[in-house]
């Protein structure tokens, strides 16, 4: 392999979330992912993809090949979204990273325990990374994964490897999205730091160690108003209103900047949440989106407590920070869920621009 292609090993690496993040770092990476709809799209995104699956890859052909690992293992068992089956099968998961920690494979033992066989996706990357011995790694899960995060960590830095763990909120980052997940950051070249904000919540102030941060992007900064056709809706009292027939008037009307984004999943509030009275997850278009899921072909655009349209596909790929024209590839449904279970390209690339100085001086 190529010291531009073949360095970076992606598990999981889905339609090319943690690959577009390296794009914009000047790198390239190999990705394993087993969906074929997934592997479509990193073709036709230009990505390089080995088409198998994680869990039964072998890892002996790539002894002193890989610099950096990067692994999103699927977190259906785990999320919010899901039917948390992982919470089950967390102690198994715990026990599979110790058992590979001490060089004892106990993977189809416990995978035939555990209540959801995906749980244990979640200690391939421990296995990769005791095998191959990259200089760097990031991995991404949602929040409930923390723990194993953290077991993995210690784990890691037994043999030799600084690392750091913790929750990222993407809309520190530039997203117009708060979405939050959980992160590890490892290397056995340099300190493992997280990266440093880039916006907050409301902003910081200019001090005399810099200019401060910018608020949070929200969901009419990054999706603007693109040209459309126009129509006109009223009534004798009110007058018409202008709207664009292929995006939010926000930009137009002020009705329109009281357009909200409405999840169709039932989710309770919560710290930064807005609920409608119908118990659904709801944002203003001046604030950032909720978390885009793989469910995101259900949201709806909602005026005057109106639903007008669904949340197009191009729509959700740029409040995930992907391109608008991004070649997604697949059914819809399978589109949309490659979208809200990719990383973020614009988190990943700032979760890897400390790690990726490391990678290119082992190139050179």
């Amino acid at each position: 392999m190529s010291a531009a292609t073949g360095r970076v090993l992606d598990l999981f690496a889905g339609p090319g979330g943690w690959s577009e993040g390296l794009r914009a770092l000047g790198l390239a990476e190999v990705g394993v992912e087993i969906d074929p709809a997934a592997c479509a799209t990193r073709a036709a995104a230009g990505h390089r993809t080995i088409r198998a699956d994680v869990a039964a890859f072998p890892t002996a052909q790539l002894r002193g090949k890989v610099t950096g690992l990067i692994a999103s293992p699927p977190c259906q068992t785990f999320s919010a979204a899901g039917l948390r089956a992982g919470n089950d099968d967390m102690d198994l998961c715990h026990q599979g990273l110790d058992d590979l920690a001490r060089g004892n494979d106990t993977r189809p033992a416990l995978r035939t325990a555990c209540a959801d066989p995906r749980s244990l996706l979640v200690v391939e990357p421990l296995r990769f990374a005791l095998d191959l011995r990259p200089d760097w790694v990031a991995l991404e899960e949602v929040p409930a994964v923390l723990p194993l995060f953290e077991h993995t960590a210690r784990l890691l830095a037994g043999v030799g490897y600084s690392t750091w763990t913790g929750v990222l909120n993407a809309a520190d980052f530039g997203l117009a999205q708060t979405r939050r997940r959980a992160f590890l950051i490892a290397s056995r070249t340099r300190p493992a730091l997280p990266p440093e904000p880039t916006h907050a919540d409301g902003g910081t102030p200019a001090d005399l160690f810099g200019d401060g941060l910018p608020t949070w992007r929200t969901m009419g900064d990054v999706l603007g108003c693109p040209p459309s056709e126009v129509i006109t809706r009223g009534n004798h009292t009110t007058g018409g209103s202008r709207f664009p027939t292929t995006g939010p008037s926000w930009a137009l009307t002020g009705r329109a900047r009281s357009w909200r984004l409405r999840s169709g999943q039932g989710w309770k509030s919560g710290p930064g949440r807005s609920v409608g009275s119908t118990g659904r997850l709801e944002r203003v278009i001046g604030e950032p989106s909720f978390t885009i899921t793989g469910t995101a072909n259900r949201c709806k655009w909602v005026g005057d407590g109106v639903e007008e349209r669904n949340l197009t596909l191009g729509e959700a790929a740029t409040l995930q920070s992907f391109p608008s024209d991004y070649p997604f590839l697949g059914s819809r449904t399978s589109q949309f869920q490659q979208i809200g279970n990719a990383v973020p390209p614009l988190l990943a690339t700032a979760v890897l621009r400390p790690l990726v100085p490391a990678a290119l001086e082992v190139a050179a």
